[in-house]
């Protein structure tokens, strides 16, 4: 349910009466199919089927159930009352698997939350598909078995044979995990683009990036993982939990140990961005979970869509409502986003541009104020010239520059560590009166700038929030004049409607 297991009992009987094999307990169909798979992979598993009423319940009957993970158990409550596995060796157990029809065990989606569900409910030991055995074992405390077919599985249960629990070790994943292969040394020139981004990491500030065509907005965004923090294992495991539900893990190395970067096209719908769907499943805010969602060419994206972006964006949470329940993904994601400063791409850069005022206010208009009001960063990413371009020396490395980053997330990690947040961009407006405290120079500044700019109050606790992190970068307790002016810099759609 969402990315949370909830339990199921399997109840099998097996009575004399006319041939009949009733599943019960609001079943989809995927469920209902199972009739034809348990029969057959049983048979084929070299068992006898009993040509009898065979009735199965699964509680709680108020509980929808969906998917293929009811095959194994089914078959199994089928061979504990015919008597060939002894039930007792089960209990503090639970099962799950598909079943294909020569009696092998497939893998499941959603194995982690289910199994971390099971350890948190005191289960003691848990039989899974062997495809899903290290997604399994990454949840200490409770024994993972691999299972590879209904007849290895009665064996193990009546002792024939023995079959180790499976281990992952967690330390090792995290050391073989690949470095990013992109790195901000590949940069040439766009140096205030990348002390942008840099700030926007620190911070966790959502930024947009405006320029021409070719001018590297897609490319910078691409290396922003390489310089934010390391997961730490709690980030990883709930960013693993939400691809298992989705479905999105087939491989050997089942934990997640990079930040994702979903990067969706423009054409993607509302419920893919944020989830949801006939059978609910996390969209693409809960997939950047603890990562980045970049938005290229945003203007591009259905209005609508940007729309639905706003309650993540603030409350770091998606509410899918359905008539069987509410599901809650997480969607703690930082925004970024590129687009052109007109349809052609080239107003204000070029003689090429052939926009009229009229289209480039239309193009605007495409994202609304209030979304344009939760994105803290706004930077210009002009056209590199040919100097910038064919210089031989790299610019910094992304490794120098996560130092600073991790430097300033520390700093916000012990401030904050009592007021319920993290980063400098989830204060809200009590805390910025706490925590953003300006000197008598520093507030003449901002009362001459937000006088003479025209300042929303929104856009006044922004300045001051990205003031607190560029003083953050700087190590410096105090936000100075320094910190306000380059905050400043970075709101250009500010000033730029206002010019």
């Amino acid at each position: 349910m969402g990315i949370d297991g909830y339990g199921v009992s399997v109840e099998v009987d097996i009575s004399t009466g006319l041939p009949a094999f009733d599943i019960v307990g609001l079943p989809d169909n995927a469920v209902k199919e199972s009739k034809e798979r348990v029969r057959t992979a049983v048979k084929n598993s070299g068992f006898e089927f009993p040509v009898k009423k065979i009735t199965v319940n699964l509680a709680p009957a108020n509980t929808k159930k969906e998917g293929p993970a009811f095959d194994l158990p089914i078959a199994v409550g089928i061979l504990a009352c015919m008597g060939h596995i002894n039930e007792n060796d089960l209990k503090d157990s639970i099962v799950i698997g598909e079943l294909s029809l020569d009696g092998g065990v497939r893998p499941v989606d959603g194995v982690l939350p289910m199994v971390y569900s099971a350890f948190e409910n005191g289960y003691k030991r848990c039989y899974v598909p062997f495809e899903n055995a290290e997604e399994a074992a990454l949840v200490k405390g409770i024994e993972v078995i691999a299972v590879k077919s209904i007849d290895e599985f009665a064996d193990i249960v009546n002792k024939k044979i023995n079959a180790e629990p499976v281990i992952v070790d967690i330390d090792r994943l995290f050391s073989d995990s690949e470095k990013y292969e992109n790195d901000f040394s590949d940069v040439k020139g766009q140096e205030n683009v990348k002390r942008a981004l840099e700030i926007a990491a620190a911070g966790m500030h959502n930024i947009l990036m405006i320029g021409p065509p070719g001018s590297g907005k897609t490319m910078m965004a691409k290396r922003l993982p390489s310089i934010l923090p390391d997961l730490t294992f709690e980030e990883s495991i709930e960013i693993t939990k939400i691809y298992s539900v989705s479905g999105l893990i087939r491989n050997k190395s089942a934990l997640i140990t990079k930040r994702p970067f979903r990067s969706p096209h423009h054409t993607i719908s509302g419920s893919a961005m944020v989830g949801g769907g006939r059978i609910p499943k996390p969209g693409e805010v809960s997939l950047a979970h603890n990562a980045i969602l970049f938005l290229d060419e945003l203007p591009e994206f259905h209005r609508d869509v940007l729309e639905e972006l706003r309650q993540p964006l603030e409350d770091g949470k998606v509410n899918i409502s359905r008539v069987n329940g509410t599901m809650t993904y997480p969607a703690d994601f930082m925004l970024v986003a590129s687009m052109n400063p007109c349809p052609c791409g080239y107003y204000g850069y070029s003689d090429k541009c052939t926009c009229t005022p009229n289209k480039i206010s239309r193009y605007m208009g495409r994202i609304s104020g209030p979304l344009l009001d939760r994105i803290d960063i706004q930077v210009e990413a002009g056209p590199v010239d040919y100097k910038s371009l064919s210089k031989d020396r790299k610019g910094e490395s992304s490794a120098e520059i996560k130092k600073r980053v991790v430097k300033a997330h520390k700093i916000q990690q012990e401030r904050y560590k009592n007021e319920g947040i993290h980063f400098n961009s989830q204060l809200n407006a009590a805390q910025i009166e706490k925590y953003c405290v300006l000197g008598d120079m520093e507030k003449a500044m901002l009362k001459n700038v937000f006088d003479t700019l025209n300042f929303s109050a929104r856009a006044y606790h922004k300045l001051l929030k990205l003031s607190r992190t560029i003083a953050d970068i700087d190590g410096s307790e105090n936000i100075q004049i320094n910190h306000i002016a380059e905050a400043i810099q970075l709101r250009n759609l500010d000033r730029k409607l206002l010019h």
